[in-house]
């Protein structure tokens, strides 16, 4: 990058991560740039349709769609120019997450539990989890359990502090800037992660629309308030899942995605589509984006919604 603020790229080699003047996670300028150095949070979202329509995921700067069991998915929210004071339902831990979340600098990681031998993967990994103390949740009585935990990303800064974790903003999650040529249009996307209905997104002419399936995906709010869930960027990256187990032999294994290694990349925004490549190294490094001209791929500044989708499911769009 020039001291002009230009980037000099050379066709087959890949440039640094761009350096933008908006927040880290979504290139979005700064309501206030004194938020730029605090830490992100992340927080386990449910997806049950029990846990529909959620508390305040729409207010999350980006989100991450993760497999679970059962052939479900679950979210882990990430919060660092936003806040929210009534957040939920959150869920428990899986193994992905960890190698997710290690990329954050620190960032705190709100769940409700976990399994003993994956809370030791947490502690492996330098993993900050909070857990279900009652400090930073508390039941809403007028949902099932365990589809009612409720969180606040205000309270959960405060734990945080007490225990002195790191005050440190992220690194930037992807480039963000002009974006890269486009490669086609994409105004309905598809994004199967096993054999229950997909992940569906519709191009409004403004931001993408979330669907269940056919079923609009809502959320809502302590004022009673609904609307669709929605995303300004959508980046899918396909990868190997397996399964993980206790050493032990002892609890339930769990389906986790491989997220080290490249794979197939797409980037929506706009109504279009490019295609490229995913490459990481460690789980402490973002995840880098290529063209097929190997130059760091950059899209525009949006909240950002980012599928780990096994390589052998599909994504299609029209």
């Amino acid at each position: 990058i020039e001291e002009d603020g230009t980037t000099t790229t050379t066709a087959g080699e890949p440039v640094a991560r761009l350096v933008t003047d908006g927040a880290p996670l979504t290139g979005i300028p700064f309501d206030d740039p004194a938020t730029g150095e605090r830490p992100a949070l992340a927080v386990k979202i449910d997806n049950h349709p029990r846990a529909r329509p959620q508390f305040a995921l729409n207010e999350a700067d980006a989100v991450y769609e993760v497999l679970v069991e059962g052939g479900i998915t679950r979210f882990i929210a990430l919060f660092h120019q936003s806040d929210a004071d009534y957040l939920g339902p959150n869920r428990s831990g899986r193994v992905t997450d960890s190698k997710i979340v290690a990329s954050l600098a620190g960032a705190p990681f709100q769940i409700s539990g976990a399994q003993g031998w994956v809370k030791s993967i947490y502690e492996r990994d330098g993993i900050n989890a909070v857990y279900d103390f009652g400090t930073t949740t508390f039941r809403n009585d007028d949902r099932p359990k365990p589809h009612n935990l409720i969180t606040s990303t205000p309270a959960i800064r405060e734990y945080a502090d007490e225990r002195g974790w790191p005050d440190e903003g992220p690194g930037n999650l992807f480039a963000y800037g002009e974006p890269s040529p486009t490669d086609g249009e994409a105004t309905f996307i598809e994004v199967a992660f096993s054999d229950v209905p997909p992940s569906t997104w519709a191009w409004d002419g403004t931001e993408y629309l979330r669907f269940n399936g056919s079923v609009p995906h809502e959320w809502t709010d302590t004022e009673g308030n609904v609307g669709q869930v929605t995303a300004d960027v959508l980046v899918t990256m396909k990868m190997r899942k397996y399964i993980e187990r206790n050493p032990s032999g002892s609890g339930t294994a769990l389906p986790t995605m491989d997220t080290l290694g490249s794979g197939e990349a797409l980037v929506f925004h706009s109504g279009q589509v490019t295609a490229g490549t995913w490459e990481r190294e460690a789980i402490e490094d973002p995840f880098l984006l290529t063209t097929a001209d190997g130059v760091e791929l950059v899209m525009p500044p949006g909240r950002v919604w980012i599928s780990l989708v096994p390589e052998n499911e599909t994504i299609t769009w029209e």
